[in-house]
């Protein structure tokens, strides 16, 4: 860890305040500037030789016409350096995503850092029985209900594949409850093709019109590579869709070390490098300028069990290198961190969740998922949540750094030292005190073990239960206007009875 950012920047790199402010906040790098140049290197040497391969006759054409070389009988792709140059430089490096007020929320630039709840859970641990279950359209409601409520949750996202729609229209309908539920932009992705269209003019409705979408984008649509080196027929089109929109894509490489990507760290970043550049590439010859996301959701495999290890430290060390390496090429970032593989909300999980949110906090990642999430990504927890969101909050607070305060660093120091009360009802305290220390929610308890003893003694979860408690009962977000509900409803009806969908779970009639 060290006071300022030294890297090396491409295409002029993030300027003037976001330099300042990297001078004055402590910040996280975890690859030599010589390495990160080699693993750039390389991965230019991999999609120039080997190529990637792409699952889509449009992409392959504008490979082509691009300059890639291409083998149309295996469907490859090789990549000349030129064009990814090219079109790494056409990317903007400081997008901003807009709520539903059309008020900037998510500011992608320089050492800003938001957080999201993690995405696609199928199932919630439910906060009464301790048992995860199968998500339901209640489920996400009240998931998207409390985290509008959670201040240092800077964006929403679609949390849960919902199980009581078809399979046909998860994607778009849990976009839409999410729409429903709150101004937050939100960070989404589509299940097939069809699905972006619906949930285009589901955007549009709730932005004001499709230039409102392309002018302040409410929503970013995640477009994940298949490792090692492939692009299927659905994360293209989502790319292209993306790129001809202006909504923003973000890409989620997901190299598994051992697995589906090279053993080592620095082997698997490679490979995330080539698989990130390539879709940077596809993008911007499909829309020049539209922005998009250097991202990913890397693992390791743990070959004892079988599984995918999200709350180990190899995989955070790995997104804050790609974060770096995102850094040095001028493109803004994204990272999975913030997980879990417990299986409940318990000291295991806070022990993998913590790390990865302040080591993300300190690489500078614009925009961290995995808040919530529980057991290799495919668990949502309301009750971690609320907790996650305690350490969010420590985290940008150490991202900030410690500033120099007024004339005088220690002004109530040359004051009346002889009264008692003299720190704690001074100006200065008053002024600053605020600025200087985060005071949680009740999540935390700061009292003394008396207090706390006969307040029946209560444990981190029993109060993160009694918080999520109180947001579900007290806290009303946002409502929609009734015209762009209207509209919604409208539209999100007639693609569930196209799918034998004649009611819409979740949904309460409106007044």
């Amino acid at each position: 860890m060290q006071q300022e950012n030294s890297g090396a920047m491409a295409n002029g790199g993030f300027k003037g305040a976001a330099e300042a402010a990297a001078a004055r906040r402590p910040t996280l790098e975890v690859l030599s500037p010589e390495l990160v140049e080699r693993i750039v290197a390389e991965a230019l040497d991999v999609l120039r030789e080997v190529g990637v391969l792409v699952d889509d006759d449009e992409a392959l054409a504008l490979l082509g016409d691009g300059g890639a070389r291409i083998d149309r009988s295996s469907r490859r792709a090789m990549i000349p350096d030129d064009l990814v140059w090219r079109c790494v430089q056409s990317v903007p490096n400081a997008p901003v995503v807009f709520s539903r007020d059309g008020e900037p929320a998510l500011r992608l630039e320089g050492w800003n850092v938001h957080f999201d709840p993690g995405s696609a859970a199928i199932k919630i641990l439910d906060g009464q029985t301790g048992r995860a279950r199968p998500a339901t359209s209640a489920d996400l409601v009240d998931l998207v209900r409390v985290a509008d409520a959670l201040p240092h949750l800077a964006a929403q996202s679609t949390a849960l594949v919902v199980s009581d729609v078809p399979r046909e229209i998860a994607d778009r309908y849990r976009l839409f409850l999410v729409l429903l539920h709150s101004p937050k932009p939100v960070v989404t992705g589509t299940f097939t093709v069809e699905g972006f269209a619906v949930m285009k003019e589901m955007l549009a409705v709730v932005a004001g019109g499709e230039q409102a979408v392309r002018g302040k984008p409410p929503a970013i649509f995640d477009a994940c590579p298949s490792p090692p080196l492939k692009w299927s027929h659905l994360t293209v089109q989502t790319l292209l869709e993306c790129a001809r929109s202006g909504l923003p894509a973000e890409l989620v490489s997901m190299p598994l070390f051992g697995a589906t990507s090279p053993a080592t760290l620095a082997g698997a970043l490679v490979q995330h490098t080539a698989e990130n550049l390539s879709g940077v590439v596809i993008h911007q010859l499909a829309g020049r300028g539209s922005p998009i996301i250097y991202g990913g959701s890397p693992a390791v495999f743990d070959m004892r069990h079988g599984t995918t290890a999200m709350g180990a430290i190899e995989t955070a060390m790995v997104v804050c290198a790609y974060a770096q390496i995102g850094r040095r090429l001028g493109l803004p970032t994204h990272g999975y961190l913030g997980q879990s593989d417990a299986k409940v909300v318990d000291a295991q999980a806070g022990l993998e969740s913590s790390p990865g949110i302040v080591l993300a906090a300190l690489a500078g990642v614009h925009v961290v998922s995995g808040a919530g999430m529980l057991e290799f990504e495919s668990c949502q927890s309301l009750e971690k949540l609320v907790i996650d969101d305690e350490i969010c909050g420590m985290a940008l607070r150490l991202a900030r750094g410690i500033e120099g305060r007024g004339t005088r660093l220690a002004e109530d120091l040359w004051g009346d030292l002889a009264s008692g009360d003299h720190f704690l009802t001074s100006p200065t305290t008053l002024r600053w005190l605020r600025d200087e220390v985060i005071f949680p929610s009740p999540v935390i308890d700061r009292r003394s073990r008396d207090p706390w003893q006969a307040d029946g003694g209560t444990t981190a979860l029993d109060r993160a239960r009694q918080r999520v408690r109180d947001i579900l009962a007290r806290h009303q977000p946002k409502p929609l206007d009734d015209g762009a509900r209207r509209e919604l409803v409208k539209i999100i009806s007639a693609d569930a009875r196209r799918h034998g969908l004649d009611r819409l779970p979740g949904v309460q009639p409106a007044k």
